[in-house]
C-alpha cells in the first residue's frame, strides 16, 4: 500500500512561498520572487501528478471501486468527545482531479506571469498573495471535514480580495474588491450556519461520515423542522447559498465581472481554477446528501444553474471590455456545471449529470484560463480593454491568434475540442431529467458561440485602428502557457471521464448520442456564422441591429440592472429599515443604558466622596454614632 502521507505537502509549499515572498520578497531584485514562486509551484504540480496517476492507476480502486483514502488527518480542535475538528487530506476521485486543475493552472498562471507583469510595482508582493491563494484552494479540496472547507471558502475569499484590489492606488479596484468580498461574506454566513444545523444534529463535521450512502445519520435532521421545512432541508440550502456566494450564481453573481480591475492572471485564476469552481466543488462534494435526503434541494440547484447560465451568456452579447464579456462567459459555464448537478441522477449512467459538472469543470478550467491569458495578451500588446479600439490584430500576434482559434472551438462545442465533449454529457442529462433545462442550455450553447466568436471577429479581424504602438507578440513566459492550455483544450476531450469521476466510484461507459450532438454542433456553427456576418468586416449592421433591440438590448446592456436591484435592497430597505433602526437602539438604549448606568455612578461617588475626606475628627464622630446608634437599637430590640 502506497504511503500518501507526502500529499499534505502539497499545499504547504505554496503557503510556504507566501511566506518566503511575504517576508523577503522586497529584497529580491528583478524577476527572483516570481521565479521562486514558480518553482514552488512546479514542484506541487509534479507531487500532484504523481498523486493522480498513482491514485487512478495504481492503488485507488478497490474490486472495480475508487476508495476514500485519508492520507492526513490530525485533531486540530475538540468541542465534545463526539464534536471535533481535524485537518487533513482527502484523496478521492473529484479531490484529485482538482489537484490536477488547481496545480495546473495556477503553474501556468505563474510562468504567464513572469511576463505580463514584469516591472510591475508590486511585482513580490504579487507572487507572495499568488501563492497564498494557491494554499487556500488546495486545502479547501483536500478539506476532510466540512469546517476546514469552510476554513479554506474563507481564505479563498481573503486571496480574491487581496488580488482584485492589487492595484490600491485605483478606486474603481478597491470598490471592486470590497464588492467581492461583501457579497461572498454574506454568502458564506448561509454556508456556516448551514454547518452549524448539520453538526448540531449529526455531532460530526467529517464528510466520511457525513456522505455516507446509508444516511442514518440524518435521521434527527428529517423529524426536526421549522417553518414547516425539515432542518436538513434548511440545512442544504444554506449550503448551497455559500455555493452560490463563491460560483457567483444568481442572486449573488454581480461580484464577479466587477473582479476585472484585478491583473488579468489574477482573473484567469478566479475564473478557471479557483474561486468560482469552489462553489460546485461543494455542490459535488455534498452531492451524495443532497440527492437521498433532499432531492428537491437539487432542483432549486439546477433552475438556478440554468438561469444564471442564460442571463449570463445574454449580457455576454452586449459588453464591449474583453474581460468582462469572458467574466459573464464564465458565470454562463459555471451555471452549466451547476445545472448539470441538479439533473443528476446517482450511480451508473444515472449520475451522468455528475460526472459531466466534473468534466466540465476540467475543461473549462483549461480553456477559461487559456481566454483570460490571450486576453491578457491582447492587452498587454494595445493597452486597451475595449474591444471598440481593437481590430486586424492577427498579422501582429500569431500565436495569440492561434491559440483563440483553439479556445474559442472548445468553448464553443466544436468537436474534436474539449468543450465538446463535456457540454455534450451535460445536454444529454439536462434532457433525460428536465426538458426546460435541456431546451434553455442548447439555447445558452448557442449564444456562447454567437459571443465568443463577436469577441474574436473583433479583435483579430475587424477594422483596423490606428494604434499609437505597433503592437508586438507577447513574450515566450507569455505564449509558452498559452501554447501548453491550447493542447489540452484539443486533446482534454478524449480522456474516459466516466472511468474515473462517478456518483459512486464505478467506471461506467458513455456514448455519444448523435441526436443531441449534431443540433447543438448545427446551434454552435449557426452562432458563429452570425458573429462572422456581423463582425468579420467592418460595418454598421451591429448597431442597426443593437437599436432596433430597443429596450431589451439596454436592459441586457445594463446587466439587466441587477447591481441597482441589490442597491436599492441594501440602501432603501437593509440600511434604512434595518440597519438605522439597531443604530438607533443601540446609540439611544444600548449606549443610553450605559450612559446612565455611568451618570449614576459619577454623580453618587461625587456625594460620597466626602467620606473619604482623610480628617481623624470626621471618622471618630462617624463611629461613635454608628457606635449610639447600635446600642439604642439593640436597646429597642430587648424591649
Amino acid at each position: 500500500m502506497i504511503d500518501y502521507t507526502y500529499t499534505v505537502w502539497i499545499p504547504l509549499i505554496p503557503l510556504f512561498m507566501f511566506l518566503i515572498l511575504g517576508l523577503l520578497g522586497m529584497k529580491m531584485k528583478g524577476s527572483l520572487a516570481g521565479i521562486i514562486g514558480s518553482s514552488g509551484l512546479f514542484i506541487t504540480t509534479v507531487l500532484s501528478y504523481i498523486t493522480a496517476y498513482l491514485y487512478f492507476f495504481k492503488t485507488g480502486e478497490v474490486d472495480g471501486t475508487y476508495q476514500t483514502i485519508t492520507a492526513f488527518n490530525t485533531e486540530w480542535l475538540n468541542f465534545t468527545d463526539t464534536l471535533r475538528i481535524h485537518m487533513g487530506v482527502m484523496l478521492d476521485p473529484i479531490s484529485v482531479m482538482m489537484l490536477v486543475v488547481v496545480s495546473t493552472v495556477s503553474l501556468m498562471i505563474h510562468i504567464y506571469s513572469l511576463g505580463y507583469m514584469k516591472g510591475e510595482k508590486g511585482f513580490q508582493r504579487f507572487y507572495a498573495f499568488l501563492s497564498f491563494f494557491t494554499f487556500s484552494m488546495l486545502g479547501l479540496v483536500i478539506a476532510t471535514n466540512i469546517f476546514q472547507m469552510y476554513i479554506g471558502f474563507e481564505l479563498v475569499g481573503i486571496s480574491s480580495y487581496i488580488l482584485i484590489g492589487f492595484y490600491y492606488e485605483k478606486p474603481p479596484a478597491v470598490a471592486a474588491s470590497k464588492k467581492a468580498f461583501i457579497v461572498t461574506r454574506f454568502a458564506d454566513l448561509g454556508f456556516l450556519i448551514g454547518i452549524l444545523i448539520i453538526s448540531f444534529y449529526t455531532k460530526t463535521f467529517d464528510f466520511d461520515k457525513l456522505i455516507s450512502s446509508d444516511g442514518s445519520i440524518f435521521s434527527g435532521m428529517n423529524t426536526a423542522s421549522f417553518m414547516g421545512v425539515s432542518a436538513i432541508t434548511w440545512a442544504l440550502l444554506l449550503i448551497f447559498m455559500g455555493c452560490a456566494g463563491k460560483s457567483a450564481m444568481f442572486p449573488f453573481h454581480i461580484w464577479l465581472p466587477d473582479a476585472m480591475e484585478g491583473p488579468t492572471p489574477v482573473s484567469a485564476l478566479i475564473h478557471a481554477a479557483t474561486m468560482v469552481v469552489a462553489g460546485v466543488y461543494l455542490v459535488a462534494r455534498m452531492f451524495i446528501v443532497f440527492h437521498f435526503q433532499v432531492p428537491g434541494a437539487l432542483i432549486v440547484v439546477a433552475y438556478i444553474g440554468a438561469f444564471t447560465s442564460l442571463i449570463a451568456a445574454i449580457v455576454a452579447c452586449t459588453q464591449f471590455d474583453i474581460k468582462r464579456i469572458l467574466a459573464y462567459s464564465t458565470l454562463s459555464q459555471i451555471g452549466y456545471m451547476i445545472l448539470a448537478l441538479g439533473v443528476s441522477g446517482y450511480g451508473g449512467e444515472e449520475g451522468v449529470g455528475y460526472m459531466a459538472s466534473m468534466f466540465h469543470l476540467f475543461t473549462h478550467a483549461m480553456f477559461k484560463a487559456l481566454l483570460f491569458l490571450i486576453a491578457g495578451s491582447v492587452i498587454h500588446a494595445v493597452h486597451t480593454n475595449d474591444l471598440r479600439e481593437m481590430g486586424n490584430l492577427r498579422k501582429y500576434m500569431p500565436v495569440t491568434f492561434i491559440t483563440f482559434v483553439v479556445a474559442l472551438l472548445a468553448i464553443s462545442g466544436i468537436p474534436p475540442f474539449s468543450g465538446f465533449w463535456s457540454k455534450d454529457e451535460i445536454l444529454a442529462a439536462a434532457l433525460e431529467h428536465n426538458k426546460l433545462i435541456f431546451y434553455s442550455s442548447v439555447f445558452v450553447a448557442g449564444l456562447t458561440a454567437f459571443y465568443m466568436s463577436r469577441l474574436f471577429f473583433s479583435v483579430f479581424f475587424g477594422k483596423k485602428p490606428h494604434y499609437e504602438h505597433k503592437p508586438q507578440e507577447s513574450p515566450l513566459t507569455m505564449t509558452i502557457p498559452l501554447m501548453f492550455l491550447a493542447a489540452v483544450s484539443i486533446f482534454a476531450g478524449f480522456i474516459p471521464f466516466s472511468r474515473f469521476v462517478t456518483t459512486d466510484g464505478k467506471a461506467f461507459e458513455t456514448t455519444l448520442n448523435y441526436m443531441i450532438a449534431v443540433p447543438s454542433v448545427l446551434i454552435a456553427l449557426i452562432g458563429i456564422g452570425i458573429a462572422y456576418f456581423l463582425y468579420f468586416k467592418e460595418s454598421n449592421v451591429p448597431d442597426k441591429i443593437s437599436s432596433s433591440l430597443g429596450i431589451f438590448y439596454k436592459t441586457a446592456l445594463n446587466k439587466f440592472y441587477f447591481d441597482e436591484m441589490w442597491l436599492f435592497v441594501t440602501k432603501k430597505i437593509i440600511f434604512n429599515l434595518i440597519s438605522n433602526p439597531i443604530a438607533w437602539f443601540d446609540r439611544h438604549i444600548v449606549d443610553g443604558a450605559m450612559n446612565g448606568v455611568a451618570w449614576v455612578i459619577e454623580k453618587s461617588s461625587y456625594k460620597i466622596k466626602g467620606l473619604q475626606s482623610g480628617q481623624l475628627q470626621q471618622y471618630a464622630f462617624v463611629f461613635i454614632s454608628g457606635s449610639v446608634i447600635l446600642v439604642l437599637c439593640f436597646i429597642y430590640w430587648l424591649n
